[in-house]
């Protein structure tokens, strides 16, 4: 049932609103205060997310279909592919995963037989993950998507000015990450 103070084509739910006082109304044509605005096209977090959004959903469409990894277990691939043996530690480390997490990606790896798993020989506390042929043979197909799809992302910026965007976004990283005393 119409509240008989509802206008033609309003809602009800409109209607607590026009009971409040006018000063605590939200108006679309009103401002925020300047400290209680937030331009998402020009705040650097919301920018960084939408582009990680996108390559994530482009290479999740182009290379991983059909290979049952996710972006999550191709960064553990690519991280092996780059630097060999690693310990399970040191891969959530390169990758921004929490370890406890980590532990569950490669136990998914081992069991799709794209990983090995041993402890260490310098601890028994440690694990030590390695590619498996099957695995780089896998990786080896996806570098070149990869590689096209950071390509097609960067298309049109200098060689100068991505060498200044990969040194920020590590600078910010590090920024982020770096412990305080």
């Amino acid at each position: 049932m119409r509240s008989s103070t509802a206008r033609v084509g309003e809602s009800a739910v409109a209607e607590p609103l026009r009971n409040k006082p006018a000063l605590s109304r939200p108006r679309s044509s009103a401002r925020a205060p300047r400290g209680s605005r937030l331009d998402l096209t020009d705040f650097i977090p919301y920018l960084i997310n939408r582009v990680g959004v996108a390559l994530v959903e482009r290479f999740s469409h182009d290379a991983l279909a059909g290979t049952h990894l996710s972006i999550a277990t191709w960064r553990i691939l690519a991280a092996l592919s780059t630097n060999g043996r690693l310990r399970q530690t040191d891969i959530a480390e390169i990758t921004s995963t929490e370890v406890s997490t980590m532990s569950r990606l490669i136990t998914r790896l081992v069991q799709m037989g794209l990983v090995s798993r041993t402890r260490s020989a310098r601890s028994n506390r440690e694990v030590v993950v390695e590619l498996t042929p099957r695995a780089s043979a896998l990786v080896a197909q996806l570098i070149p998507i990869a590689e096209r799809l950071q390509a097609a992302a960067t298309q049109g910026l200098s060689k100068q000015e991505l060498s200044i965007l990969k040194r920020a976004l590590r600078h910010m990283h590090g920024n982020l990450t770096r412990t305080t005393s």
